[in-house]
């Protein structure tokens, strides 16, 4: 059996969702999931005992950003990426291609790999498939991800489909560098823009290389969600539906909810670290910006109905003065919110189709937090 491996527990009959076990070297992961983003080797402002009592059982990161500092070659003289930060659970790394693409003027993409500047001191650097697959290997994560080009929004259709195909031959790259010793699990990524037929010859190319799992990749880039939603409907019944299936980027309790409803597995945002950071708070009524001077003499927990180590000892009174005052602790409370908001929605959408009540969820939820339904 292979090292990372999706058991299918049930699934929802009016929809797509399903309801798994996702097991891996460092522990079986409940899905479908939403994994925390530790881009830099942590997740800001957490340890690793508060991603556990939060129920975090996989966390991302980044191979851009480890490559860059402190250097994949240290995290190995550490023993590897697990010890290096003290985390016991499964790791998925992404490939850096996301990261490098975004570098906008600072970056050349040729066949052979991405020439970029380092976003830290302007210094020249290459990440190839075969770097970036041999850079994973060391830093050990469970789950690595194929070097790809994060195809831009909006790009036109020969862009999209020279990028497509460029994004197969590299795949093809990093799976000759890939050499596991049933420790790690290779995921393949489709691309192709907004594009039907691409986004088809994308999957067909890649499932050809029979991998244990599969990510849709370049949607959450500034489309109209509408058009992400349509091109999971067209793209997730294309993949296995025995291994997981990975959504990219994906972040915001809708687009969780509706992504499930399409068949995904597996989600990372940085959404709800970032506008933590930001003073902004997901609730079940909505988002509230607790910096906000309306919160100033406001004694209530950011959200009564959430069990969370921040709204059953906190205030919104007294985040917003910690934020105000720039203290450490106002983004760490609202970081814990915010995660554990995102992680028991999980929990509460996996309920929902172990009960095969996914479309009343998501109707109650939408209503609730003053979305439409789609």
């Amino acid at each position: 059996m292979a090292t990372v491996n999706l058991e299918i527990i049930a699934r929802d009959t009016k929809t797509r969702a399903r309801l798994g076990k996702l097991h891996t070297p460092h522990g079986v992961i409940e899905t479908p999931v939403f994994m925390p983003v530790g881009t830099q080797a942590t997740v800001k402002t957490m340890s690793p005992d508060e991603l556990k009592q939060i129920g975090t059982k996989i966390i991302l990161s980044n191979t851009y950003h480890l490559f860059l500092r402190p250097g994949h070659e240290l995290i190995k003289q550490a023993g590897g990426l697990h010890k290096f930060m003290n985390w016991d659970g499964a790791i998925l790394t992404d490939s850096g291609g996301f990261q490098v693409f975004s570098l906008g003027d600072m970056r050349k993409i040729t066949e052979e790999g991405v020439e970029f500047r380092s976003h830290l001191d302007g210094s020249k650097q290459f990440l190839s498939p075969e770097k970036a697959t041999e850079i994973q290997t060391v830093l050990g994560a469970d789950i690595i991800m194929a070097f790809d080009e994060c195809t831009p929004y909006p790009s036109t259709y020969d862009y999209a489909k020279k990028s497509a195909e460029r994004n197969t031959r590299w795949l093809k790259r990093c799976i000759k560098t890939f050499n596991s010793d049933d420790k790690q699990a290779l995921f393949g990524i489709v691309q192709g823009g907004m594009y039907q037929d691409l986004r088809e010859q994308s999957a067909q190319e890649i499932l050809e290389c029979d991998l244990p799992g599969y990510a849709i990749g370049g949607l959450s880039v500034g489309e109209p969600k509408e058009i992400m939603y349509e091109v999971l409907d067209y793209t997730v019944p294309l993949l296995p539906k025995d291994k997981p299936r990975y959504l990219m980027g994906v972040g915001s309790p809708d687009a969780l909810i509706e992504g499930v409803i399409r068949g995904i597995d597996m989600f990372d945002c940085v959404l709800p670290t970032r506008i933590a950071r930001n003073g902004t708070a997901i609730t079940r009524y909505g988002k509230l910006v607790i910096r906000n001077a309306q919160f100033a003499a406001d004694f209530l927990p950011i959200d009564e109905s959430c069990n969370c180590y921040t709204c059953k000892n906190y205030s919104r009174a007294y985040i917003r003065h910690l934020l105000k005052a720039n203290e450490i602790l106002g983004l760490r409370l609202m970081t814990i919110h915010n995660l554990y908001f995102l992680l028991n929605l999980m929990a509460e959408i996996r309920q929902a189709i172990s009960e095969n009540r996914l479309l009343e969820y998501r109707n109650s939820f939408f209503a609730n937090y003053g979305y439409e339904n789609q």
